[in-house]
Order: structure tokens, then C-alpha cells, then sequence
């Protein structure tokens, strides 16, 4: 006698998989492809969470580095008076419950005369309209010229405009900074001051209200992605930035060639073997200074030392930019 043939629903293999009547169904009908829900994170009151990227893009020394800092209140970009400070690109994160917002912090667009220049600019360019939203930060201080309207151009209408450095600039300098960007029919406009705080925190809710539904990208405790060898570098930079004259910063590098804590071994590279005699001083004194003043922003117990390397025009060398992370998105 043959035996009745089993219903497949009602199958007893213990290994077997729990079976969703609706995937089944699905499976039925042909339409198992969108059948898994999407997953939504979902901030503390249970709303979507939000998250988005900003960046800032501008002619150098707009004071694009120093606006990031003052939004995050932590120094993440090493900022300083002399034009093209910043040479990769700098991700801080500003955590609020239920949102987290990406800044992104761009090299200053310029007239690039050497493969770093050009590599620099590549970068900056390299996050316009690949972001939520781009911002064109325009010092309030330098009429708006040829190169603040060469970065707009390439900029999508719904970008923002940051008239920097309204603690310096007077009224009608603002008034016409305003009137000239006013031809660019970007969304909004934001006359700020990143050095005193003025203007920011009305620009920061207007980032906000711009972030769609998203992941958190970074943990909680983390304000920027930056790795530590990199941030110190970058320290003994911006105090040579500031102990250096004239052309000499520009011909700098610096990178961590070790890291063993507390001790740290920073190379220091210069184009010329008379630029050597200058960065260390007179005895060592510079050099003396800017270890001093890096070891006062690091943790206690710290030791770093500094060596000074001639490499012969290495901004004009392309293996180098890329070994020192310049440009780098």
C-alpha cells in the first residue's frame, strides 16, 4: 500500500530552519527579492536616526580649519595665518543624540604651481557635490574674486555660502561679500565669525535640518578620524608654521617615522640644505621651541624628538606627496 504523501509544512527534521509563512507565500507569488525589510537606526526617541556629510571648500586661509574647530570645540585642524596650512582632508564628527554630522575640512583651492598644489586641489575638488551638503566659505576680509567664482562654478545650486571673519570685517564689507555671492543663487547664507563663535550655531542648525536618515558612521567617542602619528605630524607643522618666515613653511613636511609611547620620533623634511640651519635655530633653539610648545598639546609623559631631513624638491616629487598622505581624500 503506498503512503500518503506528507504535507512539506509539516515536516519534523530537528534541523530544520524555522519557516516564515509570509517568505513562503513570497516564494510562492515569484517576489522573494524585496521581501527582507530594510533596517533603520533609530536615535534614543525612537525617531530615524540621521547622519549626513558637510564639507568646506574655499580659497586658502578662509579660515575653513578654524570654523571645524570651533564647531566640534576641539582642536582637530591645525590652523595657522599662512595660506595652504591644510594638506589632506580632515573628517571631524559632531555627535548629537539621534544625529551625527561629518565635516569635512578641505585644502585651499589655489593657483597650484607644483604636483603638491595640484594634488591639493585635486583633494578639495574631489568632495564637491559628492557630499549632503557643500559649503563655500568665502573670507569676509578679500573682495570675492576670480578664484572664490572658479570653486562656485563647480558647486551644485543647492550649496551653502560662509562669509568668514565677521569679527574682523566691518558691516558694508559684509553687505558686499553678500551682494556678490547673491549672484550665485546657492540656498542659504551665513555670515559667521569661526574665531569668536558668532553666526555658528545658527549655521549649525541649518546642517542639521539638512541630514537625511542614515547610520551613525563613528563611534560616539570619536571626533575625528584622523590617526594619532598623523595629528602629531601635523602639530610639529603648525608650530613651524608659526616659528618659520616667509616662504620657508611651504617647503616643509613632517611625518612620525616612530611611535613607541611615550616616545615619538617626528622627521622634519626641507627642499634645501640652508633651510636646514633654519628650522633648527641657532643651537637648536627653534627646534627646542617647537618640541616645547607640541609636548604642551600632547598627553602627560610624552617625549618627542625631532630630526631635520634634507629631501631635494620633494613637493615636486609624487612618490614623496604620497608616502607624507598629502592630498590624500
Amino acid at each position: 500500500m503506498t503512503p500518503p504523501a506528507s504535507d512539506p509544512s509539516e515536516a519534523s527534521d530537528p534541523f530544520a530552519e524555522p519557516v516564515d509563512p509570509d517568505l513562503v507565500a513570497s516564494a510562492e507569488d515569484g517576489s522573494t527579492e524585496d521581501a527582507a525589510p530594510e533596517f533603520v537606526h533609530l536615535g534614543p526617541d525612537g525617531e530615524p536616526f540621521r547622519s549626513g556629510f558637510v564639507s568646506f571648500v574655499g580659497r586658502p586661509n578662509a579660515g575653513k580649519s578654524t570654523l571645524l574647530n570651533n564647531i566640534l570645540k576641539s582642536k582637530v585642524a591645525i590652523v595657522s595665518n599662512k595660506p595652504q596650512t591644510t594638506r589632506t582632508q580632515v573628517r571631524g564628527v559632531l555627535h548629537r543624540p539621534g544625529l551625527q554630522v561629518v565635516f569635512v575640512d578641505t585644502p585651499g583651492i589655489h593657483k597650484a604651481v607644483s604636483p603638491l598644489g595640484t594634488r591639493l586641489n585635486e583633494s578639495a575638488t574631489a568632495t564637491i557635490g559628492d557630499v549632503d551638503v557643500t559649503c563655500l566659505v568665502v573670507d569676509g576680509l578679500a573682495p570675492f574674486g576670480r578664484g572664490d567664482q572658479y570653486i562656485a562654478d563647480k558647486m551644485p545650486k543647492n550649496s551653502i555660502v560662509i562669509i568668514n571673519k565677521i569679527d574682523r570685517a566691518n558691516r558694508e564689507q559684509v553687505l558686499t561679500q553678500l551682494a556678490a555671492t547673491s549672484d550665485l543663487h546657492f540656498d542659504e547664507y551665513f555670515p559667521v565669525s569661526a574665531k569668536s563663535g558668532e553666526g555658528v550655531d545658527r549655521l549649525v542648525d541649518y546642517l542639521i535640518s539638512r541630514m537625511p536618515e542614515g547610520p551613525p558612521y563613528y563611534p560616539e567617542d570619536m571626533l575625528s578620524d584622523v590617526p594619532e602619528p598623523t595629528q602629531v605630524a601635523e602639530l610639529v607643522r603648525e608650530q613651524l608654521f608659526i616659528h618659520t618666515r616667509q616662504e620657508l613653511p611651504y617647503s616643509i613636511a613632517t611625518r612620525v617615522t616612530e611611535w613607541e609611547w611615550p616616545r615619538i620620533r617626528c622627521e622634519i623634511l626641507v627642499e634645501r640644505d640652508s633651510q636646514k640651519g633654519m628650522v633648527i635655530g641657532k643651537g637648536g633653539s627653534l627646534l627646542k621651541r617647537v618640541g616645547i610648545a607640541v609636548r604642551e598639546q600632547l598627553p602627560e609623559g610624552a617625549f618627542i624628538e625631532l630630526h631635520v631631513t634634507v629631501d631635494k624638491d620633494w613637493q615636486r616629487k609624487m612618490d614623496r606627496i604620497e608616502q607624507l598622505g598629502y592630498g590624500e581624500t
